[in-house]
């Protein structure tokens, strides 16, 4: 359960059991049982109700410090990207390649998120960028105070591109904006062309797709029209690169976006 959203699974236990070896003679029975019944329903409710009002309190003041880092990252003139995706996408290899580069290209400095481990910013910072580690621990995704204070490592003024690789997970992350200019959601030919219609609130929060490890197509049975009719049914204005940061194939036209700016 993500300790900072609350968007783990709610346990609905119901404890109906009925020993059906006897009968209801009485009717007070009967009406025992219907009162437990609406009890319950109705505690359900407020718990549910409770939940929701939980929840958006949370994302209403995420909201309002994602407000604050993108009024600072405006001033200092500085491009934000919220890259997302599932585990094991390849964020981080595409991460080490743009930043390899780029790296005569922009002022760079990366914020990794991860439950455990810096095993990812310890990548990043061979590649001689700036890096900031985060760990949510049991939390699933960053949120904008996290980033807020992540930023606290940099030098600003001296900053182009901020690229902040989120925890790995298609659900979370999709509701909470970090001030960023643009989410950026990587999908590799190895997780399924469904994922767009199976996670919809990622695919249709993110203004770019990168269909990464297309090097691997010959060996997969994965059908890359029908992934790109799928985040396009969900997200009509999405742009989309197929890519591998593993050979370079199509890395060009990413690096190309990210030099115009992802027109802001």
């Amino acid at each position: 359960m993500c300790t900072t959203c609350g968007c783990g699974p709610h346990d609905h236990h119901h404890h109906h059991d009925h020993n059906h070896g006897h009968t209801h003679t009485h009717d007070h029975h009967h009406d025992h049982h219907d009162h437990s019944h609406d009890h319950h329903q109705q505690k359900e409710k407020k718990n549910s109700r409770t939940i929701i009002a939980i929840e958006e309190d949370i994302l209403a003041k995420n909201n309002r410090l994602a407000g604050f880092n993108r009024a600072l990252f405006k001033e200092k003139g500085i491009f934000v990207l919220n890259l997302v995706s599932s585990p094991g996408s390849g964020k981080t290899t595409l991460l080490e390649r743009t930043l390899r580069d780029l790296s005569g290209s922009f002022r760079c400095a990366v914020i990794e998120g991860d439950q455990q481990t810096d095993n990812d910013a310890r990548r990043i910072a061979a590649t001689g960028v700036p890096v900031k580690q985060i760990n949510t621990g049991a939390g699933c995704h960053l949120d904008a105070h996290m980033v807020m204070h992540g930023t606290e490592a940099f030098d600003l003024d001296h900053l182009d591109l901020l690229l902040i690789e989120n925890v790995g997970n298609l659900v979370c992350p999709a509701a909470f904006d970090l001030g960023e200019h643009h989410k950026v959601a990587v999908l590799s030919v190895t997780e399924g062309e469904d994922k767009p219609l199976k996670y919809p609130q990622m695919f249709h929060n993110s203004t770019v797709m990168l269909l990464n490890k297309i090097d691997l197509l010959p060996h997969l049975d994965f059908d890359v029209e029908t992934c790109l009719e799928y985040a396009r049914r969900v997200s009509p204005g999405i742009t989309i690169f197929p890519v591998s940061a593993k050979t370079g194939q199509g890395m060009e036209e990413w690096y190309r976006w990210l030099r115009e700016g992802g027109a802001r």
